[in-house]
């Protein structure tokens, strides 16, 4: 199965608890921290949830 890099960009700091939840499900940390995972329904549904605090590319 294909996978995707993931790159948190922005802060989570005053997002909802609901958005942070989703980047420590993910394993995001901080800025700039990267992480690999398979391209399933559910990462990808995750990523979409964060698309305007994370960079996406495929691996």
């Amino acid at each position: 199965m294909a996978k995707i890099r993931v790159k948190q960009v922005r802060s989570s700091i005053k997002r909802p608890q609901n958005q942070k939840r989703t980047l420590e499900a993910l394993g995001l940390r901080k800025i700039g921290h990267v992480v690999e995972h398979e391209t399933t329904p559910n990462i990808m549904g995750m990523i979409n949830k964060v698309k305007h605090l994370v960079s996406t590319e495929e691996a």
